[in-house]
């Protein structure tokens, strides 16, 4: 069995033993108990303390006022734990509960807290060439390149790549995660004015193991975030989001991103406009906060304690204002690759999927890239070429072949006509 690692993390909250530790109203806690009684049918106060992720004695307080309003009836016992179920009057006001919210998870951690949390846990990292270099070894980049990334890393603020598409701009972007060799706690749920928001999601959040015990188990030690989100953006995506099925609110991608580092790939193809989306994000990336509201109208603050990676192809002065581009400090033009880079690109892609190439394979490719008054090399070309040449293989049930006759053919597939 592997040996289990120390957490690295600044935050370490305790599992909380009373309702004033705990930070959130004790009728939350009371309908959270009710829905999952109302949902599970019978428990026990190991079974709700697991699956609420509370304390026992948090759950007992809870039981106790359940108990002495009738709200519960005693099945038996095993061991020193309660087996109960809920009385007539506790389905009828758990049903009253469950069409108000059907949410019967971890309980939420206070806004409050949440913010300290976020804070406490910005990133710090050190690094310089040699430490950049290796967790950019998979990618053939120069040293010019990672002197400017590394003061922009270190800074930890937004960032803005742009320059031709096809030569790692989103490759560069997604491996700045490299960097942290530490994690982060991330809450299951926030609660606010009462409300619950989900911000723990299993697609950008992975746990990690670790050796430490006594932790409150509302928090979920991470790995640091990263979120990638292209074209697909719209101004919903950076609000709350109630769904109403269930009562509760999904948190916006910043708020998950926080601690992390979120992409925004080809900005200015997005549905909502550069302008609309810069100006929502004006005052959070100049001020590190940003402001949610609540259906109703409670308007309440969160860190924005990300870096945010503005990538795009496009001319940055054609996609934000002088005032929005002073907020983004660190800029940096990713240009087509040349011909020494671009044979490294092709040797490496070739021998990663197995691929024989005659010797002159990498010389002859490039010709053949610059035909037809196409003048820059681009990083993905090698490997765009090498899936064509895949895929011709399966299609005629026999090997790859890497000879001139085939490039030709895969690049004129490749290469729209003029």
């Amino acid at each position: 069995m592997a040996t289990l690692a120390p957490l690295r993390t600044a935050f370490r909250p305790a599992t909380p033993q009373n309702f004033q530790q705990l930070g959130v109203p004790e009728s939350l806690v009371l309908d959270l108990v009710l829905r999952r009684l109302l949902l599970e049918g019978h428990s026990s106060l190991g079974s709700l303390s697991r699956a609420l992720r509370l304390s026992i004695p948090v759950v007992e307080v809870v039981f106790k006022h359940m108990r002495a309003q009738h709200m519960v009836e005693i099945k038996g016992m095993t061991g020193n734990d309660y087996n109960f179920t809920l009385s007539a009057a506790g389905r009828q006001l758990a049903g009253e509960r469950f069409s108000v919210s059907q949410y019967a998870g971890a309980c939420p951690v206070s806004l409050t807290e949440y913010q300290t949390a976020v804070r406490g846990q910005a990133a710090r990292v050190r690094v310089d060439r040699r430490v950049l270099r290796q967790a950019f070894s998979d990618l053939i980049i120069s040293d010019r390149m990672l002197d400017q990334l590394g003061p922009a890393i270190i800074s930890q603020n937004s960032i803005f790549v742009y320059g031709p598409t096809g030569n790692g701009k989103t490759a560069l972007a997604e491996r700045m995660l490299r960097v942290y060799d530490d994690s982060c706690m991330i809450p299951y749920a926030v609660e606010v004015d009462s409300q619950v928001i989900s911000v723990y999601d299993p697609v950008v959040h992975h746990p990690i193991e670790h050796q430490e015990e006594d932790l409150d188990p509302r928090w979920l030690p991470c790995k640091r975030p990263c979120i990638l989100v292209g074209g697909e953006l719209i101004p919903s995506m950076l609000e709350l989001r109630l769904d109403e099925a269930s009562g509760i609110y999904a948190a916006p991608l910043q708020m998950k991103a926080n601690n992390g580092i979120l992409i925004i790939d080809d900005f200015g193809r997005q549905m909502m406009s550069p302008r609309d989306l810069l100006n929502r994000w004006i005052v959070p990336l100049d001020r590190r906060v940003d402001y949610l509201t609540l259906r109703y109208g409670v308007k309440f603050q969160i860190p924005f304690e990300l870096m945010v990676v503005f990538s795009t192809n496009l001319d940055p002065s054609d996609l934000a204002d002088e005032a929005f581009l002073r907020r983004i400090h660190n800029k940096f033009f990713v240009d087509s690759v040349d011909a020494d880079s671009f044979d490294q690109i092709f040797s490496r892609t070739v021998k990663a999927r197995g691929i024989h190439a005659e010797p002159d394979s990498a010389e002859h490719l490039r010709r053949l890239c610059l035909r037809e008054g196409r003048t820059e090399l681009r990083a993905c070309y090698p490997g765009d070429i090498c899936t064509i040449l895949q895929s011709i293989g399966r299609y005629e049930g026999r090997s790859v072949l890497m000879n001139k006759a085939e490039m030709e053919r895969a690049t004129a597939l490749y290469f729209a006509k003029g």
